[in-house]
């Protein structure tokens, strides 16, 4: 049975003298964010497909060439909204022109950031198919993102419905190279006009879409990090593992100054052990040796409460460990700190980095800026990516466009 929130605080500050800094840092039992009501918990109903209504635009836009695309800067011709309130739940959904919002001034969003969102990807195979990569796994934590800030949740299975009829009408904005995609992204905003501080009492879901090609501009290239201890992503107790618009924002003034000083990304690191976290907004591999054993590793921070629940970081996992754990490697979970990623470089452990997200489906990392040296994450010079990054690459990009048929793609 959950505690009163007062009580569990109170307990905390009494027993503060006999918990140590690490003790604290590892501490998960924070009921309050695990299990987080949603506003919509007493809703009469939910969303419903086939109450869908489909104005199209009069006004179709003008296809761009997909080399000239740049990431989240062009967008289809309709998006879908859903509106809800506390009253009467979810309302019938649509799919309408693209157009602006209209929210007033006082729209709790603007001040207490009720938002949430989430990023996924369609791709047309080679038959011309459309394929939605692990949309459940989108819904699933679009849901927890929800809840955790007292937004409305919904069937899983409705939405993605929506989406599939969705991406079916904007079909013709999806290239069909390979990289190429139609990013796709289902926001929830809270919409209550109000300046009191309290769940919102309506709500709006939306989705549009950008088609992008592949997320940096100079191809796949190793890049370098600057590893951030003096600000900090996520901590724990906090929203470091939902997907919430406030997590983003106070990332860009640490990435501007690590831009300045030549490098591309932040590596997070935190507490003054220095634990390796996130890598700007992407989940963070490493492939090493270790060092007692020799044995082949492949290491991420664990789901603690400060690391996002990627789904192509699960993805990685799951390909690891069906295809690299027959091979020797060990896939682990855990916590490791700079300096440990610091002593396997230096002693020639050190195999390769990568960060992966939606975004960019893995980004190879070629050196670590620490302490005022180079860690260097074991590419040659004339490389730009390590075997497990390559192999990482075409196994997710196999079943994203449907090369390998397999249960994570979602024919539309």
């Amino acid at each position: 049975m959950m505690r009163p929130l007062f009580s569990r605080c109170a307990t905390l500050r009494t027993a503060a003298p006999q918990i140590s800094r690490i003790q604290l840092g590892s501490w998960q039992a924070r009921q309050y964010s695990i299990k987080a009501q949603a506003a919509s918990d007493a809703k009469p109903l939910d969303i419903d497909p086939s109450k869908l209504t489909i104005e199209k635009t009069t006004k179709p836009k003008e296809l761009k060439k997909a080399e000239t695309l740049v990431f989240g800067q062009n967008f289809t011709d309709h998006m879908i909204t859903i509106e809800w309130d506390i009253k009467t739940g979810w309302k019938a959904p649509r799919i309408k022109p693209y157009q602006n919002l209209s929210l007033d001034p006082a729209t709790c969003v603007f001040h207490y950031a009720f938002e949430c969102f989430e990023g996924m990807k369609a791709y047309k195979d080679k038959a011309g198919k459309i394929r939605l990569f692990r949309p459940d796994k989108n819904m699933t934590r679009f849901n927890t993102s929800a809840a955790r800030i007292a937004l409305p949740t919904f069937e899983p299975r409705a939405l993605t419905e929506l989406i599939s009829k969705f991406v079916q009408l904007e079909s013709r904005f999806i290239p069909e190279q390979r990289g190429y995609s139609l990013y796709l992204r289902p926001t929830m905003i809270g919409t209550q006009k109000t300046l009191g501080v309290g769940p919102p009492g309506s709500a709006l879901l939306y989705v549009i879409a950008s088609p992008v090609g592949p997320y940096y501009p100079t191809g796949f290239k190793a890049i370098s990090l600057e590893a951030t201890d003096y600000a900090v992503r996520a901590w724990p107790g906090g929203v470091g593992d939902k997907k919430l618009g406030a997590n983003y924002a106070p990332c860009i003034v640490p990435q501007r100054e690590a831009m300045s000083r030549g490098f591309q990304q932040n590596l997070w690191l935190f507490g003054e052990e220095e634990f390796v976290t996130e890598v700007g907004t992407m989940n963070f591999f490493v492939a090493m040796k270790n060092k007692e054993t020799g044995q082949k590793e492949l290491l991420t921070a664990p789901l603690d409460g400060t690391i996002l629940n990627g789904v192509t970081r699960d993805s990685v996992l799951a390909l690891a460990r069906e295809k690299l754990e027959p091979q020797g490697w060990k896939i682990d979970e855990r916590k490791y700190t700079m300096k440990e990623l610091d002593d396997a470089a230096s002693e020639g452990r050190l195999i390769e980095a990568f960060g992966s997200g939606t975004a960019a489906t893995v980004s190879p990392v070629r050196s670590i800026s620490w302490k005022g040296k180079l860690v260097q994450c074991g590419l040659q010079d004339h490389e730009e990516s390590g075997e497990i990054t390559n192999l990482m690459k075409g196994w997710i990009e196999a079943r994203q466009y449907g090369d390998e048929e397999h249960e994570w793609s979602l024919v539309c």
